[in-house]
């Protein structure tokens, strides 16, 4: 999954509370033994190993656009990058004892969906969605990490490490803007559908499991109540406005 951390085009990540209590202050073994968390957990590290699968066959299909074959190359890397952290993922499930394939198949119709809906046109419309797109989904996913556990944390941060996309995404659409100034309407039309399909299909994916949804409202993770849910997603959108910045798009 891709994210950007760069200071100047990056969200604002959660800090992790200085003095954690609860689900956050354990280590997994500890926070486990709740069998509604350990399914909050299953549930989070299914969905992530799904939509890390679903970015690596994205952007090896995205490289098939490219322009140049220098091109070609930087996004085979980031698509190999990406396969890497669903392997972490995938690994992770099994050392827990749960079936890898078990724990995404809830998730792929809304990945799949999200996908079908904002298949890109071009190149530049597929650089734009691996940045903004999926920058959402990670800005979403360290908003929950900040309350797991502390070996679950680790696993969940590392897997949204930046592969490279986000700088490189910025470089090319603002030349293309910078050529051709018309295209800067366009993309950011196409930016804002983004916005509005990721949201949606955040909104789904956690309406749709129990085990997400308590962990969301406080309870099974420390620190969210319905009030923070609604702090959450207007720190996502503040996150998006700032990359449509970065990318010399109005938001």
């Amino acid at each position: 999954m891709t994210s950007s951390d760069s200071p100047d085009n990056a969200a604002e990540t959660p800090e992790t509370p200085a003095a954690q209590t609860g689900v956050a202050a354990m280590d997994w073994a500890a926070a486990s033994a709740d069998p509604q968390y350990r399914a909050a957990v299953v549930d989070l590290l299914g969905a992530l190993a799904y939509g890390e699968l679903a970015a690596f066959e994205r952007l090896a299909e995205d490289a098939k656009l490219a322009p140049t074959m220098a091109d070609k190359a930087e996004l085979a890397k980031m698509a190999s990058a990406e396969f890497h952290h669903f392997e972490r993922l995938r690994d992770r499930l099994a050392e827990i004892g749960e079936e890898p394939t078990q724990a995404m198949e809830p998730f792929v119709a809304a990945y799949d969906g999200f996908h079908k809906q904002t298949a890109p046109s071009d190149w530049l419309e597929g650089l734009v969605k691996a940045y903004v797109g999926d920058s959402i989904a990670s800005d979403f996913y360290r908003e929950v990490a900040a309350r797991l556990d502390s070996d679950t944390r680790a696993l969940v941060l590392a897997v949204l490490d930046d592969t490279g996309h986000g700088g490189f995404a910025v470089e090319k659409v603002r030349a293309a803007i910078e050529a051709d100034p018309r295209v800067g309407g366009r993309l950011a039309l196409w930016a804002r559908r983004l916005m509005g399909e990721a949201l949606s299909q955040s909104q789904r994916v956690v309406a749709d499991r129990d085990a997400l949804s308590t962990m969301l409202v406080g309870g099974v993770a420390d620190g969210f109540d319905l009030a923070e849910v609604g702090r959450m997603f207007s720190r996502i959108t503040e996150a998006h406005t700032k990359r449509m910045a970065a990318l010399g798009l109005a938001a």
